[in-house]
């Protein structure tokens, strides 16, 4: 009898995909591959055929003969307990459904269907998988995952690569037997790729579910539950994010941001041990985390007091010890204060006071700096160690208190654009906001340009870069000055800005706020502090006044559509224009979303796509992003963008995202215009060049010419229009836009003024002669 017919088959045996592999299957696959054999390898020195071999390990052969399991013991080396379970797999047989698959991360990597694990063959599909897992919920974008998949750079064919890898791995995670619920699966999205699963077949998902409900139980009465929410929570870790994955999945953003949770988490769970006299419990947990933060001193400050409390005061010292020795070695520092507190509890043999950690940012979110995490907690005197030189400032604060300690120093930056070049002049301009002379250092910077041309990613991007800057940390707010939600007013933000800062309940003005006595309470606490504050989006100079600080000492970034000029004139900010991209960065900034080789293959169809944008930073980000979804070429994508004409707008826009498009970020600034503004900005976009004079503007409007001058002045202050020289133009994209605003009639009595007029200051034609009339004439006769 053959080595194949000595194993019983499976009636049911499907193909032998890998997605209908029994346990015994997958096991010895597992084992081979740990072993480093082929299969025809492992088949010859077990003494069965390539063919018996391949069956058990797609699952057709799934209750192979006892001789042959042992043949392979011995042949991959298997211990008797590895060899124990697969004959028990062997007898019972797997199960018709192993159930839905799931993926481990908190650790090394690792891919489960039930409680049997999948192999996940190939450092690729590994990276893949993690960072998709990592990502979980939200996508992973092209780019993002060309970087992760190719550190060194993506071979040209890496778009079907990539293709390829998702393939594999939605059938890896595919279901095997009955279905039901839906799968976890890989969805196409506009930028990338989304794991599509529920949260809890992520273990990064589930932790932060457990993290999130622990950190909404405050109340002494909700103790042992937020106990057991914790411990439940640290449980889901194994060690570090993707433990065994390459450098540069291990250090991505998201990784570092869930081992900072996991921090959080274990102070918390520190905490409530020895509120609830547990701390044996503690300690297993704090002893490990130690190793992986070996200078975090919260962590060993937690670990000293935990081991006191279980009668280990010899242990506790030895910690005190190591970490005294470790700072002054790595970072010639001396101990902060919660840990000689700690240390001196320990040598009074005194019981533990637990501090209980201040209430955190929700477990989506990413906490306040790294470095000052564990130096927040319920005390008299709060030190900080600020991350650039390491040393500490101790400032005693009266603060009535409470259960839940002081607020942490806001870290309220929103995310920043990841693919962000050039602005190198105005990076340099809002450099001297940290300038080492505070004499020649200005507190407020107005970062003013069109829409969609990057004001918020240009302050953002600096102030994470700068951040070290500010101690004390940083606040933010949308101001809404051009949305389509109403705008803020002053009151609307001063009480949250007021709770970041610590302000006491009793302290807080009653709602709805008086200004001027909230105004008030927000400078003197801005006192003392050296914050920085990020104004986003402001309407008007009136609408940011009020959340000025008093002193110098904090500094003010505000952004804004408009020039802001009263700010300044009389509050002395310094105004940063920001305009277009010239074409190499526009080329730069397609590159880093569409693939910086790609544009490269594709040079001259870049620079024609980017002209087309108007080198506007929103249309060129729409545009690389539709040339990812779509996976078509530049020279394709421009063509059609060129072939739109004034439909152009239709084309710059992701389907199914209202905010990524760029007639809608038109749209915000032209409806805050008076009517007769959005009168002229419309008949602008008949001009047949790209500039016109005040006078043939008025013309064009009939009207005086300075009315014109008015209406022309609020345009450009709006940033709708561009003024070089005493004469007024649209951007390609903004003339897009007007000429889609004009009503037939509305255009040809226009055309038709401007054409009758005596010449007073012609239109400048794009040949770059003075006199148009002959332009407007024969436009005029051709479209009658």
């Amino acid at each position: 009898m053959s080595d194949t017919a000595s194993a019983t088959r499976d009636p049911q045996g499907g193909p032998g995909g890998e997605d209908e592999r029994g346990t015994v299957g997958l096991r010895i696959q597992s084992f081979r591959r740990r072993a480093g054999l082929s299969q025809e390898a492992a088949a010859s020195r077990a003494g069965i055929s390539t063919r018996a071999l391949r069956d058990i390990e797609r699952g057709r052969a799934r209750r192979p003969r006892v001789h042959t399991l042992r043949s392979l013991a011995g042949t991959l080396g298997l211990s008797d307990d590895e060899l124990a379970g697969l004959m028990a797999d062997a007898r019972t047989g797997p199960p018709r459904d192993t159930g839905r698959p799931s993926l481990l991360i908190l650790g090394p990597l690792v891919l489960r269907r039930g409680r049997a694990p999948v192999p996940v063959a190939g450092p690729m599909l590994r990276r893949l998988l993690g960072l998709l897992a990592l990502k979980h919920p939200e996508p992973a974008t092209q780019q993002e995952i060309t970087d992760i998949l190719w550190p060194s750079g993506p071979p040209r064919s890496h778009p079907s690569l990539i293709h390829t890898y998702v393939t594999q791995a939605r059938r890896l995670l595919g279901p095997c037997g009955p279905r039901s619920t839906r799968p976890p699966t890989v969805v196409r999205t506009p930028t990338g790729y989304r794991l599509e699963a529920s949260r809890d077949r992520v273990d990064l998902g589930h932790f932060d579910e457990l993290l999130a409900r622990a950190e909404l139980l405050h109340d002494a009465s909700d103790l042992e539950a937020r106990y057991a929410s914790l411990t439940e929570a640290l449980r889901c870790w194994r060690g570090p994010v993707l433990a065994d994955a390459d450098p540069a999945l291990r250090r991505h953003p998201a990784a570092v941001a869930a081992d900072e949770r996991r921090v959080r988490a274990a102070l918390l769970h520190a905490d409530a041990a020895l509120l609830l006299r547990r701390s044996g419990e503690a300690v297993p947990m704090l002893a490990d985390l130690v190793n992986t933060e070996p200078l975090h001193e919260g962590l060993h400050a937690r670990l000293i007091l935990a081991l006191a409390d279980s009668g280990e005061q010899a242990a506790a010292l030895q910690v005190f010890t190591r970490l005294r020795d470790r700072l002054d070695e790595e970072l010639g520092i001396e101990p902060g204060t919660e840990i000689r507190e700690a240390h001196l509890r320990v040598l009074r043999r005194q019981p533990p006071v637990p501090r209980r950690t201040a209430h955190h940012t929700p477990a989506h979110r990413e906490p306040a700096h790294p470095t000052e995490t564990h130096r927040t907690e319920s005390h008299p005197t709060e030190v900080r160690r600020t991350p650039a030189d390491g040393t500490a400032a101790a400032r005693t604060t009266a603060l009535r208190p409470a259960p839940a300690g002081p607020t942490p120093p806001p870290a309220q930056l929103p995310s920043g654009a990841r693919s962000f070049v050039g602005r190198r002049p105005q990076l340099r301009v809002l450099d001297t906001l940290v300038a080492s002379d505070p004499a020649r250092r200005p507190h407020i910077a107005v970062v003013v340009g069109a829409p969609g041309v990057g004001k918020t990613a240009l302050a953002t991007h600096w102030a994470h870069a700068r951040r070290d800057h500010f101690p004390d940390g940083q606040l933010y707010v949308d101001l809404r000055g051009h949305s389509r939600l109403p705008p803020l007013g002053p009151g609307d933000v001063l009480a949250p800005f007021l709770r970041a800062l610590g302000a006491p309940p009793h302290a807080l003005p009653a709602h709805p706020p008086n200004e001027d006595e909230a105004a008030a309470l927000y400078r003197t606490l801005l006192a003392d502090r050296r914050l920085l504050i990020v104004l986003d989006n402001a309407r008007d100079a009136e609408q940011v006044r009020p959340l000025l600080p008093g002193t110098r000492g904090c500094t003010v970034v505000i952004t804004s559509r408009s020039r802001l000029a009263g700010l300044v004139s009389s509050d002395g900010a310094r105004r940063i224009a920001v305009d277009v991209l010239d074409p190499d960065e526009g080329r730069q900034l397609l590159g880093s979303i569409a693939g910086s080789c790609n544009v490269a293959a594709e040079e001259a169809a870049a620079r024609r796509l980017v002209e087309l944008c108007g080198g506007l930073p929103l249309a060129i980000r729409i545009a690389g992003a539709n040339l990812v979804a779509r996976n078509a070429s530049i020279a394709a994508h421009s063509a059609e963008l060129a072939g739109a004409g004034d439909g152009i707008l239709d084309r710059l826009r992701i389907e199914g995202d209202r905010r990524s498009t760029v007639r809608s970020a038109f749209e915000l600034s032209y409806r805050t215009l008076p009517d007769e503004a959005r009168r002229m900005f419309r008949l602008l976009g008949q001009l047949p060049g790209p500039e016109i004079t005040v006078d043939a503007s008025a013309a064009l409007a009939g009207t005086t010419p300075a009315a014109s001058a008015a209406l022309l002045a609020r345009l450009a202050d709006a940033h709708l229009v561009r003024e070089r020289a005493g004469r007024f133009g649209l951007d390609v994209l903004l003339r897009s836009y007007a000429r889609e605003l004009i009503g037939t009639d509305e255009a040809h009595t226009a055309r038709r003024r401007l054409v009758l007029s005596p010449a007073r200051g012609p239109a400048r034609c794009d040949n770059g002669q003075d006199n148009c009339s002959g332009s407007y004439a024969r436009s005029a006769g051709s479209r009658a």
